[in-house]
């Protein structure tokens, strides 16, 4: 980097463009959990609207089970030729992915073909983003000021946010402009196309990025075999990566993608309350998320990482079950707006913590397998599970004890974790 990357408004445009495209990888995913249920009806028709459902939340699913190959095959290349090489090709790779799904005839026109492709779109976009968390979390953590990288860090999920408000809103907008009707038959396709068309301009944000100067430093820059069998010798380490992570992507995905069609198909809302809810979540999550990784940088990782996943085993299944028992608008916010905290309050810490446990050599390999892991067995597959869960108990607070099940995950590995920190000291407290 030059010298001038130093001063803080360097830093911050810095942050804009390593993070845009963080963005437009977390769009994508968001719009096809917002509109799950019109492309159940596009690309999984069926006599049956459970049966359609899942067979959506199960291609979207399926997206989650490339991430741990594009975190070994990406990670290592990122690992070996730099940071900011490799945020371009995970970029391309997504808009590849988006343009499929955006483009591709319903069912009705082209048959069978049509989900096919459909689930081509998802395994590239999966592919891509395994790597993409990790590739622009280590960028932050290395190019961060001395004693802020928890800040630094948190605006990885916080990018997220921003693509999950600006979803939100365009589907407010469509179901305000367009009748049910429209929005069912070519209506959803729209931010879809919009995204398509945000990705040039992504492309040349991203260009203009420079290494880092932690990675220009290092002398030994491991070939791909030394990698892998480095990620081989530290695969205890990468599990209790994943069950840390665990409690956020599960939390997450419960509380962005799932939260239209859990607020609409199971609470009986309107669209335009859920949407409006899901909204307020991101600002949420984005005013959250920095101020706790900031606060991280104070108190340590582990203090937030075990008071939040306690808080969520003892309050998320009650909150849930509150809410369902009479549900209203007001109730469904107040209920997401505080899964949002524990949410961001633990992710503020935890991902910066992941990135400080990872060998330097193979910090976003590691990173982003134990990030894809937790991601292709818990996360990407709770709007289904959460489904499944409701049809086969009856309770539909039952979204609860699920991500409580992922918070005692992630308390279980935040003990493993730091249980030696004190006389290791490579994480810190």
């Amino acid at each position: 980097m030059t010298p001038s990357t130093s001063a803080p408004a360097s830093k911050f445009a810095t942050v804009l463009r390593v993070t845009s495209g963080n963005f437009m990888e977390m769009f994508d995913f968001f719009l096809f959990g917002f509109y799950a249920s019109y492309i159940s009806k596009a690309f999984f028709p069926s006599g049956n609207e459970f049966a359609s459902l899942m067979l959506t939340f199960m291609t979207f699913g399926a997206g989650f089970l490339m991430r741990p190959l594009g975190a070994i095959i990406l990670g290592a290349y990122v690992d070996r030729v730099g940071r900011r090489r490799g945020l371009i090709m995970t970029l391309a790779l997504m808009a590849i992915g988006t343009m499929l799904i955006a483009f591709v005839p319903s069912y009705a026109s082209i048959g069978v073909i049509a989900p096919l492709l459909v689930l081509t779109g998802r395994l590239l976009q999966g592919f891509s983003a395994g790597v993409e968390l990790g590739g622009v979390s280590v960028y932050l953590a290395e190019m961060a000021t001395p004693g802020n990288k928890g800040f630094y860090v948190s605006w990885q999920s916080a990018s997220q946010q921003v693509a999950i408000i600006v979803a939100a809103a365009l589907g407010y907008g469509l179901n305000v402009m367009l009748t049910p009707a429209e929005v069912a038959d070519w209506g959803w396709r729209v931010p879809f196309f919009i995204g398509c068309m945000i990705v040039p301009v992504l492309f040349v944000i991203r260009r203009s990025l420079q290494e880092t100067e932690e990675f220009l430093q290092r002398k030994h820059k491991p070939n791909i075999s030394q990698i892998y069998h480095s990620m081989l010798e530290n695969w205890k380490l990468v599990i209790a990566g994943m069950m840390l992570v665990s409690m956020t992507t599960v939390s997450f995905y419960l509380i962005t993608v799932y939260t239209p069609t859990f607020g609409k198909n199971v609470l009986k809302l309107s669209t335009e309350s859920s949407l409006i809810v899901t909204f307020c979540i991101g600002i949420s999550n984005f005013i959250w998320l920095p101020l706790m990784g900031a606060l991280s940088d104070r108190v340590g990782r582990r203090p937030l990482l075990l008071c939040f996943t306690i808080l969520t085993i003892l309050t998320a299944y009650p909150a849930m079950t509150w809410l369902v028992n009479d549900a209203t608008f007001t109730k469904m916010l107040v209920v997401e707006l505080w899964l949002s905290f524990l949410y961001a309050s633990y992710n503020g810490a935890m991902v910066v913590a992941l990135t400080e446990v990872m060998p330097v050599d193979v910090r976003t390999a590691g990173f982003s397998l134990a990030y894809s892991l937790a991601t292709a067995i818990f996360g990407g597959f709770t709007p289904a599970i959460a489904t499944g869960l409701i049809e086969i108990t009856g309770d539909k607070g039952a979204p609860g004890l699920w991500m409580s099940f992922a918070a005692i995950c992630g308390l279980i590995a935040t003990l493993v974790l730091y249980r030696k920190q004190a006389t290791v000291g490579t994480v810190s407290a």
